[in-house]
């Protein structure tokens, strides 16, 4: 049996589905300090033979945020004579333009730990100056108690000789060795060597992870952050592409579904009980962009350039913000209603959990308001009403706070989306959205209606999703070359060279990293047809003009992807439907029809106010939204 296994940051998932459709699940709350129990117990609690096992993990991201009971492993950097203080320089912009006690982010490999030789290549690849290898060696023997070394020398995308001479040195000294054409072979001395910093710290830290979760079992794939599974060797190298493993499955999993059902314009939109996360697919194509800081600040989901430590990798473009289940409920000095960006978590979780949290949090809020049932996962998991009122109440009245709570938090989340829509030049009223997580379908009809979207697709099993999509995922790979004499000559270079690495290829994505000659930024461009045309159909998009001068391609990238089994969801046949009715604050107080998901047969349809209640979630359908329950128990909420 194939078992998917989500970590998230306040619970863990776990799914099975066998040849028949039936379908296994678990859900429980993680363990931050130590994930892999989490995961054993996950595994343990589904009681199945267990074949191979698909994990979506925020292990490598953890390691940046100081969530994970560990310390980042003591890391040397070595690069060319004068460049030491590259990742100390960084870039000149300033993140924060009236913050006058802003800090650029400490520099992850501190002074004494960094190291120049005498080598040099050209931007032409020609070496100038060749490594001497006992140059090398005589630093190694100064590193002591060093776990990881990183290598990153000037231009060696354009030709790695000398890095390759360093890493055969230092091979013989160290476990962990991370040379910067292997992980980034682009442009950029900055971002190629932040990048392979990166990859040399988590190298020990993954590689232990993964070690210690793969013992009984028999194959194991993690999710990647560019939509893609890869192997335990693959993730051991280049550990650099899980940062965002978790958050790539769900988006792959609405972009696989969605095209199920027969729709092509969709945004993702999960929240769970940490953050929500929102992703735009186009076409049935998931939009990626090149571009990454880990342990960095986001201002209302934009990422703060200059507030982490940069990232070159292909990532599923994502927009997320700090409204979960968990959020924390606050005022500030002046006395202003604030949520977020603080989140109780998993331990001690929201007041309503009983586990010693004391701060009111957005799942507080939505069980005072009656939103949420006082027993989650069926029945298993029971909500202390009555402290989350008090928790609410020392903020004002308990439920005028927490419905300012929930158009705050939906506004917050609705300017995510936009940030995947609107500053792409897409138009949100377009799409259908997409809503899963444990929190997601709860807010999905406040979301939409702040964004003016009028479809909303709720799938089965939403908190459990994530885990859920991994059974969907394709393996898939990639390769990149920079700065190509002839494109399509390097795209078949490429594409045999991954065919070569992954043995059997059912199909190739090809992608161009282009920009006009003479901008000094460039957009990730998926090639259909000609990389020309392509490249200003996209600029156009985003930025609404073309120019008359020539396309400049920085980098030619290829993803590699092996067909997996998809599962296969059977039409709910629903039971004895028991209607109840409960007492739900929306607008104002109204009588809302409770039903159990379970129960619903494919064709149900109901009108709002309307919650449904299942395992891992609740769905919320107000009035002037009516819910159909279609194919395969994907539910549909349409504005009436």
């Amino acid at each position: 049996m194939i078992v998917a296994v989500d970590v998230g940051g306040t619970f863990t998932d776990a799914i099975v589905i066998d040849e028949n459709g039936n379908i296994k699940y678990y859900k429980g709350l993680s363990t931050p300090r130590n994930p892999e129990v989490g995961l054993r117990k996950a595994i343990e609690e589904l009681n199945v033979k267990v074949d191979r096992v698909i994990h979506a993990t925020t292990v490598a991201t953890n390691a940046f945020l100081g969530q994970l009971n560990l310390e980042l492993p003591k890391t040397a950097l070595i690069t060319t004579k004068g460049f030491k203080d590259i990742i100390e320089i960084g870039r000149q912009n300033r993140p924060e333009l009236y913050d006058m006690y802003f800090h650029k982010p400490k520099p992850l490999v501190p002074r004494e730990l960094r190291f120049e030789v005498n080598e040099r290549t050209l931007f032409d690849g020609k070496v100038l100056v060749k490594l001497n290898p006992l140059e090398i060696d005589e630093i190694a023997v100064r590193l002591k108690d060093v776990e990881s070394v990183a290598v990153s020398f000037l231009h060696s995308y354009a030709n790695p000789e000398n890095e390759d001479v360093a890493k055969e040195v230092l091979s013989k000294h160290f476990n962990y060795v991370c040379i910067s054409h292997e992980v980034c072979p682009e442009q950029r001395e900055y971002e190629r060597t932040s990048t392979t910093v990166i990859n040399a710290m988590l190298m020990p830290i993954v590689s232990r992870y993964l070690e210690s979760i793969s013992k009984d079992i028999p194959s194991l794939y993690i999710m990647s952050s560019s939509g893609g599974l890869v192997d335990v060797d693959e993730v051991k190298k280049r550990p650099v592409q899980i940062i965002e493993s978790g958050p790539a499955a769900g988006v792959v999993g609405a972009q696989v579904f969605s095209q199920l059902l027969g729709i092509s314009n969709v945004i993702s939109f999960d929240m769970g009980g940490t953050t929500a996360k929102a992703g735009s697919i186009v076409n049935n194509e998931i939009e990626i962009t090149s571009e990454y800081e880990v342990g960095g600040k986001a201002h209302h989901g934009r990422l703060v350039k200059g507030s982490g430590y940069p990232v070159r990798f292909p990532f599923i473009d994502l927009a997320e913000v700090s409204a979960g289940g968990g959020t924390i409920i606050w005022r500030d000095e002046g006395g202003a209603l604030r949520v977020g960006p603080i989140s109780a978590g998993a331990d001690p979780g929201p007041i309503a959990y009983m586990k010693g949290g004391d701060k009111p949090t957005l799942t507080d809020a939505n069980l005072v308001l009656g939103r949420i049932n006082e027993y989650l996962l069926s029945g298993n998991m029971r909500l202390d009403v009555e402290g989350a009122r008090s928790g609410l109440e020392k903020l004002g009245d308990p439920i005028e706070v927490s419905y300012q709570a929930v158009k705050l938090a939906s506004i917050e989340m609705a300017r995510a989306i936009r940030l995947v829509t609107v500053e792409r030049g897409l138009d949100p009223t377009e799409f259908t959205l997409f809503a899963f997580g444990g929190a997601g379908p709860q807010w999905a009809v406040d979301v939409a209606e702040e964004l003016g979207i009028k479809r909303i697709i709720v799938p089965p099993h939403p908190g459990l999703f994530s885990a859920l999509s991994l059974l969907a995922v394709d393996e898939k790979i990639e390769a990149r070359s920079p700065f190509p004499r002839d494109v399509d000559s390097e795209f078949r270079k490429l594409e045999e060279s991954l065919r070569r690495r992954m043995g059997t290829v059912d199909y190739f994505i090809r992608y161009v990293d282009a920009r006009y000659k003479g901008q000094g930024w460039e957009l990730t461009v998926l090639v259909k047809n000609d990389y020309r045309r392509d490249f200003e159909e996209r600029h156009r998009a985003v930025y609404g003009y073309t120019l008359p001068y020539p396309i400049e391609v920085v980098n030619a990238r290829v993803f590699a992807v092996r067909k997996t089994v998809k599962p296969v969801l059977p039409d709910p046949v629903g039971g004895n439907i028991n209607k109840k009715i409960r007492k739900v604050y929306i607008d104002d107080w109204v009588s809302a029809d409770i039903y159990l998901r379970e129960k619903l047969p494919k064709g149900f349809r109901a009108k709002g106010p309307v919650i449904v209640e299942e395992y891992s979630s609740t769905t919320l359908v107000k009035d002037g939204w009516e819910l159909e329950v279609g194919k395969m128990g994907f539910m549909e909420v349409r504005k009436q």
